[in-house]
């Protein structure tokens, strides 16, 4: 009984040192085993042992062995994991909730970024029709909102820019649609030949030399 009373002083030096120890442990044991859950993958049976047997590795000694010099300190030590334990428990979703909002924040900002210089490159490819006057002349469905792939088209320019430079996970697919409609207006006004290369039709020669393709 006497040694338990030297070793008091002692316990008093590390207590704190073990009481952060059994919540990180507690905490984190059971934050890895909602986590493997919650993934669902064929590991997890052997994942979630393992993250039972690796707290409890840190959790029991740390407690019982106070516990053997100072009932008093193993009470406590094993309070604080219960309540570490149960408080990661109901935790835990929230952490997992905002990380996966992350994940998928960044997963929506790179294709944003990717479809925003799709989104250029269309509109450019659509702006050949207006601001070239041999594509205007050549081609002169794709300024004419008459034509039902026009219109179409129209409407998906204006669905794409209205979502354009912001967060939302609909800019993309509206630029796919975007892309879609175009090639469905270029198909429709025969322009589809010219449309991935970015270049004006053969000029039509009207001069002298002009070859007549009747005598071959």
């Amino acid at each position: 009984m006497p040694s338990l009373f030297e070793s008091a002083p002692m316990l008093l030096w590390q207590l704190p040192a073990l009481a952060a120890l059994v919540v990180s442990a507690a905490a984190a044991s059971v934050y890895l085993v909602r986590k493997h859950l919650a993934a669902d993958d064929d590991g997890v049976p052997d994942a979630v042992f393992w993250d039972i047997f690796g707290g409890l590795a840190v959790v029991a000694p740390a407690v019982i062995l106070p516990a053997l010099a100072a009932p008093w300190a193993g009470l406590l030590l094993g309070g604080l994991a219960v309540a570490a334990a149960v408080a990661s428990y109901f935790y835990t979703p929230r952490i997992l909730h905002r990380q996966e909002a992350r994940r998928l924040a960044r997963t929506i900002a790179a294709s944003n970024a990717e479809a925003e210089a799709r989104h250029r490159t269309a509109l450019a490819r659509w702006q050949r029709y207006e601001l070239d006057p041999a594509h205007a002349i050549d081609f002169p469905a794709m300024t004419d909102a008459r034509q039902p792939e026009t219109a179409a088209l129209i409407r998906a320019m204006k669905d794409a820019e209205r979502l354009r430079g912001g967060t939302d996970a609909g800019y993309a697919p509206s630029v796919a649609r975007l892309e879609e409609a175009l090639a469905d207006a270029e198909r429709a006004a025969g322009a589809d030949r010219n449309a991935g290369g970015g270049q004006a039709p053969p000029a039509r020669s009207t001069g002298p030399l002009a070859k007549d393709p009747a005598r071959g």
